[in-house]
């Protein structure tokens, strides 16, 4: 049987991406900054995995951004769905074994910090696993010992901002809490991820940055804003929420990495 890395270097043809791409909930339009796009539906690709939540488009894009060649993951599967915080393993390694050596991740998130509304977009300096899962749990070497002082490569982010400015666009800088999910945080829950020095909250991102430094990828990555946390506006949250909000944000993000990509390729 042809395995997934396999399966995805033929499918890409001829093109070597350096840069992947991982889009969270809502996030999909970027997708059509792709210039000359290949696309390959994960069902297609044996043993991608699959996530079935509404906003994620499941497909690999290959094609070119501002010049650079990248490779685009259109969804993602997610710790509550499969149970299991390494669900993205297959895909990181995939994308490693055909020569991908930055990571930026992408995600729709909450906001706890009043000064970042819906709609903009922060950069992740760090973050803060709250959901107590780690992806590399049964992991065999010592190369589960993974260093996360600098999780968020520090280059990678400055060329982020520097982006930003040259786009015009605000990029909000701050610390990701990552809860478990499927349900939304409670207005306790979330007056403890402020004091705890989160500037915003969701559902994913923390495991693939975990298992992209265990694989030797450089990581950055953005939260597009979509809602205030719970309990902030007295207003309860819904998935639909975010898949209407995320686009807005979305296309503030896509502004910025088209003028970050030239940068991050170096």
């Amino acid at each position: 049987m042809v395995d997934l890395a396999a399966a995805l270097r033929e499918r890409i043809e001829a093109r070597a991406p350096k840069i992947a791409l991982v889009l969270g909930s809502g996030l999909g339009a970027l997708v059509d900054a792709v210039e000359d796009p290949i696309r390959i539906p994960y069902a297609d690709l044996p043993g991608m995995p699959r996530s079935a939540v509404s906003g994620h488009a499941g497909e690999v894009v290959a094609g070119r951004v501002a010049g650079v060649e990248i490779v685009i993951l259109s969804g993602r599967i997610h710790y509550y769905e499969a149970g299991d915080p390494a669900a993205m393993r297959p895909a990181l390694e995939a994308l490693k074994a055909i020569g991908v050596e930055i990571l930026i991740l992408t995600n729709a998130a909450g906001s706890v910090n009043p000064a970042i509304r819906p709609g903009e977009v922060m950069l992740i300096e760090d973050h803060i696993a709250f959901s107590g899962r780690n992806p590399l749990i049964g992991e065999a070497s010592d190369a589960r010992f993974v260093g996360m002082t600098t999780a968020y490569d520090e280059t990678l982010r400055a060329a982020m901002l520097r982006a930003a400015e040259r786009a015009g666009e605000g990029l909000h800088r701050g610390v990701y809490m990552w809860f478990s999910g499927p349900s939304f945080e409670t207005p306790a829950e979330i007056r403890m991820a402020r004091v705890l020095g989160a500037d915003a909250v969701g559902m994913s991102t923390v495991p693939e940055t975990i298992l992209a430094r265990f694989l030797g990828l450089r990581v950055v990555a953005a939260s597009v804003v979509t809602n205030m946390g719970a309990g902030i506006t007295g207003a309860e949250l819904s998935h639909a929420e975010t898949k209407e909000v995320a686009p807005q944000g979305g296309a503030r993000l896509a502004r910025i990495l088209a003028q970050a990509l030239p940068d991050l390729a170096g």
